[in-house]
């Protein structure tokens, strides 16, 4: 007889129902998997075969064909273990059950073990909202799959327990619901602005940054505070929601990152080293398309340490998710967007010694190698960049100072503050930030008195800003003015987004 059970694929984020049909017939032994497997499915057959064996339950030696059917979705992965040997012990007439309403996620090992796969939440997310209520998937999964809402999820540890369940001999306990409160009181916090010594210029920019969601790249000597302000940053971000958190963790689950709380309760921060690739920044593979870095960054923060370092290539690819909070990556597998919103933050020193400008060392470097440094960085991805401050070294009076720093506490609520009354301007919208404010919204919010746009004149004809500069130093400027608690951006909010343009703008000027 024919069995069929239910089991999921990923496109992208996204699950794809696909139903897994045996059909065990008297005839010459053999085993056929058909409905476009890869290699890792197809090695299934003996994993299965193994599996049954070990757990004490008849394999069927018969003539065996399993269909993945839809036949024309490309099945990856070893998430199909467990659906394709319920369906043969279901065809043979060993394991006598109604599976048909029940989704089935799981690598088997030989000796029946059940092994956790990636992109379990994903999966269960898209069944579910398909019409699938009842899940059974590995033990070491059920916490990713805890905060699905409106499903019974069964978690076991080998194919005997689900064997077992499934006949109505030991029943298996559904997984209990998470708490996402409890799990985000578990987060522990790193680095802390309080361990920032000095640079109030900086600290200033980044309070910016973080309140209006804007971009931000740190420029000064080594050893100046660059890398342990962006390390900050996550500890000034607002809290994450429990929707934000499930898409994240989404993203994350199918990349196979996901830690043991199951669901991820800290903005990322993601620093991949200058030696990344174009792919592993952006996503993709040789067949199977997965996210990279820009993706794993989706609602938090990217870090590029030393940025001059990256190939050209991997930071133009960084353009267009800058504009759009989205990737779109094709490969030979398929074509698939990854959400991509996330907050930028590079450093760099002035020059290739590093001391450009420095107060504290004597530079080192010709005017023509300090040209050939900076030009690594193009200019149209430095505009896409709105906040970019210069750092100098610290006395070392103020690095044994006890002078109390502000705490990442107090930033955030001020950030927090600003970020409220900004959903409460957006809302209705699918801008939640003035960094992702368009042109219908920049002119609706971000209006000029004369006296204003007399300085933003003079700034944009002195400075040689581009359009879309004009534009974020007005994105800018509305932070700043809400920082503030002013309704009106006044011409002081103004001279402060202007400063913070004006190392792009100077590039030229070495000499």
């Amino acid at each position: 007889m024919i069995a069929r059970v239910q089991s999921y694929a990923l496109a992208g984020l996204e699950g794809v129902c696909v139903t897994v049909e045996a059909d065990v017939t008297r005839g010459v032994p053999s085993y056929e998997m058909v409905g476009l497997p890869d290699a890792a499915v197809k090695e299934s057959k003996e994993r299965v075969r193994s599996a049954v064996k070990n757990s004490m339950l008849e394999f069927p030696m018969h003539k065996i064909t399993v269909n993945l059917a839809p036949a024309y979705v490309k099945k990856e992965g070893t998430s199909f273990d467990l659906p394709v040997a319920i369906s043969l012990l279901v065809s043979y007439g060993t394991l006598q059950a109604d599976v048909g309403g029940i989704v089935f996620l799981g690598e088997l090992a030989l000796n029946g073990d059940l092994r956790p796969v990636s992109g379990v939440l994903p999966a269960l997310i898209s069944a579910r909202d398909k019409g699938f209520k009842e899940f059974i998937i590995p033990y070491d999964n059920a916490r990713e799959a805890s905060f699905i809402q409106g499903v019974t999820v069964y978690a076991a540890k080998t194919l005997r327990e689900v064997f077992d369940h499934l006949a109505g001999v030991a029943p298996l306990t559904p997984v209990p619901a998470g708490s996402f409160a409890q799990a985000e009181s578990e987060k522990k916090v790193s680095y802390d602005l309080s361990f920032v010594k000095g640079q109030p210029i900086a600290k200033r920019a980044l309070e910016v940054a973080v309140a209006g969601g804007h971009n931000i790249l740190f420029v000064g000597p080594p050893g100046s505070g660059k890398t342990m302000l962006a390390r900050s940053i996550p500890s000034v971000l607002p809290d994450m929601s429990f929707d934000e958190a499930l898409e994240i963790t989404k993203i994350h689950s199918v990349a196979g990152t996901l830690g043991e709380a199951g669901i991820v309760t800290e903005r990322p921060f993601r620093s991949p080293h200058h030696t990344a690739t174009t792919v592993s920044l952006c996503g993709g593979g040789n067949k199977t398309v997965h996210p990279g870095e820009i993706s794993l960054a989706h609602g938090g923060v990217l870090f590029l340490d030393e940025l001059p370092e990256y190939k050209r290539s991997a930071l133009e690819s960084l353009r267009q998710p800058l504009e759009d909070g989205v990737i779109t990556v094709s490969r030979a597998g398929g074509t698939v967007t990854f959400p991509a919103s996330f907050m930028l933050c590079a450093s760099m020193n002035p020059c290739p010694c590093g001391n450009y400008g420095s107060t504290k060392r004597r530079c080192t470097c010709t005017p023509n190698d300090i040209r050939k440094y900076r030009a690594r960085v193009s200019g149209p991805l430095l505009d896409r960049i709105d906040i970019q401050v210069e750092v100098d070294g610290v006395d070392y009076d103020a690095l044994v100072s006890e002078t109390r720093e502000e705490s990442s506490a107090e930033v955030k609520s001020r950030a927090d503050r600003v970020r409220k009354v900004q959903r409460e301007r957006f809302e209705g919208s699918m801008v939640k930030t003035n960094a992702e404010m368009g042109e219908k919204e920049i002119r609706a919010y971000c209006k000029l008195n004369a006296e204003c746009e007399q300085v933003l004149r003079e700034a944009f004809e002195t400075l040689h800003l581009s359009a879309r500069a004009r534009s974020r130093i007005l994105k800018v400027a509305r932070t700043i003015a809400d920082l503030d608690l002013s309704e009106d951006i006044l011409p002081d909010h103004l001279y402060e987004a202007i400063s913070y343009r004006t190392y792009a703008a100077t590039l030229s000027q070495v000499d």
